[in-house]
Order: structure tokens, then C-alpha cells, then sequence
């Protein structure tokens, strides 16, 4: 049995189960894993995840991930990133979701913590930070802001 398999059993998860929100669920993975200084976490993959995981990297917030194929389901490895002891990410907060959400044009998009973070943002030209929708002036949905 693999580290995967024993960790769904101890979880007790045995199946995959569907979730009203896969993304509130990834950013709850990640927040609840550096609260128990974890150095990895795995959650489910999709495209939507790898993009936020690749933004979340670029921006320096985690080390690494990599996508794994555990049962024949893809699944997201997350490096999670410290700074002497306590967690990059000290913010990770859901903003528009599946009950309500939450446009924003391209002037009207928030400066994150006086522009230390960063909003991320789902625009017709993909997934971005709120910098470069700013840039490339296209507004969207936002999904999460982190700083």
C-alpha cells in the first residue's frame, strides 16, 4: 500500500467524493495543512488547480507541485513554502463562489493588502493574477486572494 492509499484509509475517505466546491476545498486543504506545518499536501487534481498551484509558485506563496496519477485519478502535490518557521501564505481566502459571485473589471479589481498579495483572477484570457489583468485590461471572475 502506498503512502496515498494508507492516508486516504486513515482519513477515511475510500472513495472520492463530489464536492459542491472543489476549489473552497483546495484552498481549505492548503490552510489546514500549514496550520500543522505539513511540508506536502494532496488534494484532487483539475486544470483550474494546476493553474492556481502554477500562479501560487510563480508568486513565491509554495515551493512546488506536481501532478501524480494515484488509482487512475490525477492528484495535486503541493510543496508547501515556510519562512523561519511560519507559513508563507498567511492569507488564502475564497472570494466569489458557487452561491454568489463575485466580477470584477479591470479597473475595479482590488489591490490585495496595499499590493503585497495578490487576487486571482479567471478572465476570458485564462487564469491570472490581478496584476496581469490589470496590464492586459480584462476583467473576471475572482476567485481567491493570497498574501
Amino acid at each position: 500500500m502506498d503512502w496515498f492509499q494508507a492516508w486516504q484509509s486513515r482519513a477515511g475517505r475510500k472513495e472520492s467524493m463530489s464536492l459542491s466546491d472543489p476549489i473552497g476545498d483546495m484552498i481549505a486543504r492548503i490552510k489546514n495543512a500549514q496550520v500543522r506545518n505539513h511540508k506536502k499536501v494532496a488534494l484532487p487534481s483539475s486544470n483550474f488547480k494546476v493553474k492556481i498551484a502554477d500562479i501560487l509558485k510563480i508568486e513565491g506563496f509554495i515551493k512546488d507541485y506536481k501532478v501524480e496519477t494515484e488509482l487512475n485519478k490525477p492528484v495535486l502535490l503541493v510543496d508547501l513554502k515556510y519562512y523561519s518557521g511560519n507559513p508563507v501564505i498567511s492569507t488564502f481566502e475564497r472570494v466569489s463562489k458557487p452561491g454568489r459571485r463575485i466580477f470584477s473589471s479591470s479597473d475595479s479589481l482590488p489591490k490585495i493588502n496595499g499590493g503585497l498579495g495578490i487576487a486571482i483572477v479567471s478572465t476570458p484570457k485564462g487564469v491570472m493574477t490581478d496584476v496581469d489583468a490589470r496590464k492586459q485590461k480584462v476583467g473576471g471572475e475572482i476567485i481567491c486572494k493570497v498574501f
